[in-house]
């Protein structure tokens, strides 16, 4: 196993953990382990590529990891605080697009390449930000203004990125030909 695919394993293993603390209403014990998951995205991402250790298991399992990790938060806070169950719904589905378009990709034998994106690695950075502003915290309160902005901003993003990876899968499913599927 090479560093960035332990860093990614180490995200997989804290998403069960932060959905633990965020029920016990542990909040800052929470926050404190999605941002570790989070610093670890950046850092798998970042040893892939300055030490070339790029794997097809890391470029399945990374955007897989991040999502496990965002679907979590996103589905227990707005369960548990303000967060509007209407983001957490469009963050999710959102990831549900893009893994049954995977998963569809791989049945019908198209080629598939996984490959980050800035405009997704936008809406990942956007929806961990905005995440983060609902972990019930008496230093996030004065953000309370802010974060109503961050929620906006995070779904029209959102809804953006799932657009236009329905436009390339039906657009790459009408067709012989292959395409990037840039996560």
């Amino acid at each position: 196993m090479n560093i960035p695919n332990f860093f990614t394993l180490i995200r997989v293993l804290l998403v069960p953990v932060l959905f633990l603390l965020l029920n016990k209403g542990w909040f800052g014990s929470a926050l404190l382990i999605f941002i570790s998951a989070a610093v670890t995205d950046a850092l798998d991402g970042l040893f892939a590529r300055t030490l070339n250790q790029k794997t097809i298991f890391g470029s399945y399992f990374d955007p897989l990891a991040d999502k496990l990790l965002i679907d979590t938060a996103y589905l227990t806070l707005a369960f548990l605080t303000s967060l509007p169950d209407w983001l957490a719904v469009l963050v999710v589905s959102r990831d549900f697009i893009i893994i049954a378009g995977v998963i569809i990709f791989k049945l019908t034998e198209k080629p598939l390449e996984i490959k980050p994106e800035i405009d997704s690695k936008t809406t990942t950075f956007l929806q961990m930000v905005t995440v983060c502003l609902f972990f019930e915290l008496p230093e996030l309160r004065k953000f309370i203004p802010f974060r109503e902005y961050l929620v906006f901003l995070s779904a029209a993003f959102t809804l953006v990125s799932g657009f236009h990876y329905l436009y390339i899968g039906f657009q790459v499913l009408g067709k012989n030909g292959n395409h990037t599927w840039k996560e």
